[in-house]
């Protein structure tokens, strides 16, 4: 086997173990697994529910129908779950790099950001995860292609999440605590993936393509979904790669300005 093959295999099996030290972690207090992930399903079903009461006075709102809007939760809590449970710290960075957490990773001989990335499971983005998959099945099309395109849908959605959280933590290599601010942007982006994008106009609409992708989520239920639109496939896609690779390279940038916090620390 090539030195290329064996590293991709060693990088495999890391995140094999990861994924399996956090899954017992958390099934170790069954019950409290799944409460949380029990209510963060109930959580969002109260959410959808307001939208059924929505849709039943106004059926069709700038072309959208409730069942847009429930694919719409489905791919924006599925994205948001999966890489909540396989990436949980994707929204941490800023906390770990300010903190001096960092340090424990870069004493380890992996990948610095995907270590910091898997080395935490969220208990809640399980409950996100089931939501989304539920809700599909509820509503979605259940044919080959359209799981295809659901799972198209979950994985521009969740490479999104982490790629817009990735460089918003990376500031804190500059900026110090960015903590506050990647809050802001946590927040306000999981706010945007709910709402359909018909109901934004001019300069907010813009925005939501280009500065903060949130746009890119919450139209795939119309042009991935439910009428495939090619050109918006690649777009979402091509910012999906785009904001990835951008939190790979700003996180690289951010470690040669890193200095160690002296902080003795273990990995939990």
């Amino acid at each position: 086997m090539s030195t290329g093959g064996k590293r991709i295999g060693g990088i495999v099996r890391f995140l094999a173990a990861n994924w399996k030290i956090n899954l017992a972690a958390a099934l170790e207090y069954r019950l409290s697994f799944f409460l949380l992930a029990g209510m963060m399903f109930l959580n969002n079903l109260i959410w959808l529910f307001f939208w059924y009461l929505f849709f039943e006075r106004f059926p069709v709102v700038s072309g959208w129908r409730l069942e847009d809007v429930m694919l719409l939760w489905s791919v924006s809590t599925g994205g948001f779950g999966w890489v909540s449970v396989l990436f949980g710290n994707f929204n941490r960075v800023a906390l770990i790099v300010s903190s001096g957490q960092l340090d424990v990773y870069l004493a380890q001989p992996k990948p610095v950001l995907l270590n910091v990335l898997t080395s935490r499971m969220s208990v809640t983005g399980a409950g996100d995860l089931i939501f989304g998959l539920v809700v599909f099945i509820a509503v979605g099309d259940l044919t080959l292609r359209g799981c295809a395109l659901f799972a198209c849908a979950l994985l521009i959605s969740g490479a999104l999440f982490v790629g817009v959280m990735v460089i918003a933590g990376s500031l804190a290599f500059w900026l110090g605590n960015a903590e506050g601010i990647a809050g802001q942007v946590f927040g306000s982006f999981i706010s945007l993936t709910i709402y359909p994008t018909g109901i934004f106009r001019g300069a907010a609409k813009f925005i939501l393509f280009t500065v903060v992708p949130a746009g890119f989520i919450g139209y795939m239920p119309i042009g991935l979904m439910r009428e495939f639109d090619p050109w918006f496939a690649a777009a979402a896609a091509g910012s999906a790669v785009l904001f990835a690779a951008g939190g790979m390279l700003m996180f690289r940038a951010g470690l040669g300005q890193y200095t160690s916090g002296n902080a003795i620390a273990m990995r939990n």
